[in-house]
């Protein structure tokens, strides 16, 4: 079933089956303003979370509103399992642990509670009251693509930098080897970037170092476009 809707009054005419029991849209925050967007139909957190043990589709939380999640394309994906891959493989003999984009975070903030997937985290302090969301990340990685572009960088970025344990946020390009990273210092989170296959990204704070040849392995970057010369 297709839930995009070209608008807000579109969006709430198109349901999906339970477990969700409300309206729904896939990327509704990018064509609703917030004051739409609040009129939407609410669902409780606890049946998000009953809902999300059976669903065939992830779906992201943001204070009672429920988004189905869109499908990634092949590099997307290589990039996340590397990410996933290489900080498990050196966390093997620590008490941190790496997950992959299956695992949820929960935010919990003034204005509400949010669930988010990212594509791949590390977690030092595992939750033991749940097997279904971790909420004390210390390292969060979102591969970006065009279409979450913005909720990535804005949106999904405030979130993740109010949680009290995060210590690390990187973004990860595409199409081409560059990776953003907000590192906190005391108060605040500083900006670096990343942008050569040979660059290591460190990271001390779990013990660990990044390379960009391991992320992005396997990975083919597009080409710049061809040129004919003239005779």
């Amino acid at each position: 079933m297709d839930l995009v809707a070209e608008d807000c009054n579109e969006l709430r005419q198109k349901t999906i089956n339970p477990p969700f029991k409300i309206e729904l849209g896939r990327l509704v925050r990018y064509y609703c303003n917030m004051s739409n967007a609040k009129s939407l139909q609410k669902t409780s957190i606890a049946d998000y979370l009953k809902g999300e043990l059976d669903a065939k589709r992830r779906h992201e939380f943001v204070d009672g509103v429920v988004y189905a999640m869109v499908g990634a394309r092949n590099r997307h994906n290589m990039i996340a399992t590397n990410a996933t891959i290489s900080m498990g493989g050196q966390l093997r003999e620590s008490p941190c642990m790496a997950f992959n984009s299956d695992t949820k975070i929960r935010i919990q903030q003034s204005g509400g509670t949010r669930f988010y997937y990212p594509d791949a985290m590390v977690d030092c302090d595992s939750n033991p009251d749940t097997d279904t969301f971790q909420d004390k990340p210390v390292v969060v990685v979102e591969v970006i693509s065009e279409s979450t572009r913005r909720t990535d960088e804005k949106e999904k970025r405030d979130g993740y930098l109010s949680i009290n344990s995060l210590q690390v946020y990187l973004r990860v390009e595409q199409g081409t080897p560059c990776v953003k990273v907000d590192r906190r210092n005391d108060e605040c989170f500083d900006s670096q970037l990343y942008e050569e296959l040979s660059a290591v990204i460190p990271l001390p704070e779990i013990g660990m170092e990044l390379p960009l040849s391991e992320l992005y392995r396997g990975v083919t970057f597009p080409g710049p476009p061809e040129t004919v010369d003239e005779e």
